[in-house]
């Protein structure tokens, strides 16, 4: 946490009386929006996420045990130089033989949530033309991935978060709901979730009726909105009912939410994007 906003929240502290489960976590920003700006100067467009307003940063870009190229060593404190924090790291291509590595150099970067952003070793699937997403495998197997990875990030001082896309909703050909499976068959104390709210809302899902049946699961949200063709946009700029969902934040488990747009449509640039989502924070009632 910046030393800025450290001081913020103790004074939050002292006004309220010691009471802060009504304020919200500093704003964050995943990386996967400005994916291919951060191919072209990581730094230059971290700087630039800073002087947005964003404090808290999620990466999804690790190879060759490095975070877009930097050590993780080298990725933090250039980080904390800029007054961000890194907080989540997507690591799909994680598998039970390089996990080890994976969450040693996730630790060195000073994450503290590790994310399986899609079924690993193999079992996600994408088609191409039909542009949907699925999984090849079985719920038990999945959970079972989970449940090893989750011990393995917990020994390191780690907590695994599973993201969600719509596909883990559709009953399977035994009626089982994937998310529910691996909602009910995993351990509270070493797994829990990253609700995608534009994702839930794709499948035609309530995050509400989540939160009422696994209280506390949802440890940190991806906000990101969907325009009239069901596309994605900024936050604020679309319809979904943010305010409706955030009133429940407490019972969600909800300890930091980030700003997402998978893809940005009719000229908009990624930046601009997530600089209207940033700005809409505060009508939404993310940010103060």
């Amino acid at each position: 946490m910046s030393r800025i906003y450290s001081l913020a929240l103790l004074a939050i502290l002292l006004l309220t009386g010691g009471k802060a489960e009504s304020q919200m976590p500093a704003p964050g920003a995943t990386l996967y929006t400005v994916r291919d700006l951060m191919d072209q100067d990581a730094k230059g467009v971290l700087k630039q996420i800073a002087d947005l307003g964003y404090v808290n940063i999620e990466a999804t870009n690790y190879q060759d045990g490095k975070f877009y190229g930097m050590a993780p060593a080298e990725f933090k404190a250039y980080l904390e130089s800029l007054g961000l924090e890194p907080l989540s790291v997507h690591q799909g291509g994680v598998t039970l033989e390089n996990a080890d590595q994976y969450i040693a150099d996730t630790r060195a970067a000073g994450f503290k949530y590790f994310v399986i952003p899609v079924p690993p070793m193999g079992m996600f699937k994408y088609d191409t033309k039909s542009r949907t997403m699925s999984m090849e495998g079985t719920p038990e197997a999945i959970t079972s991935i989970l449940n090893t990875l989750a011990a393995k990030c917990k020994a390191a001082g780690l907590e695994l978060l599973y993201h969600n896309h719509n596909f883990e909703f559709v009953p399977d050909a035994n009626g089982v709901v994937l998310l529910d499976y691996m909602l009910e068959n995993t351990d509270p104390e070493l797994v829990n979730f990253q609700m995608d709210l534009y994702w839930v809302t794709k499948a035609g899902a309530d995050p509400l009726a989540y939160f009422e049946k696994y209280p506390g699961r949802f440890k940190v949200w991806h906000v990101k909105d969907m325009d009239d063709q069901g596309r994605f946009a900024p936050a604020g700029t679309g319809n979904i009912d943010f305010k409706r969902i955030l009133a429940e934040k407490e019972k969600s488990g909800m300890q930091y939410y980030i700003v997402e747009q998978d893809m940005t449509f009719d000229g908009m640039q990624p930046m601009e994007a997530i600089q209207i989502s940033y700005d809409n924070l505060k009508t939404l009632g993310f940010r103060k």
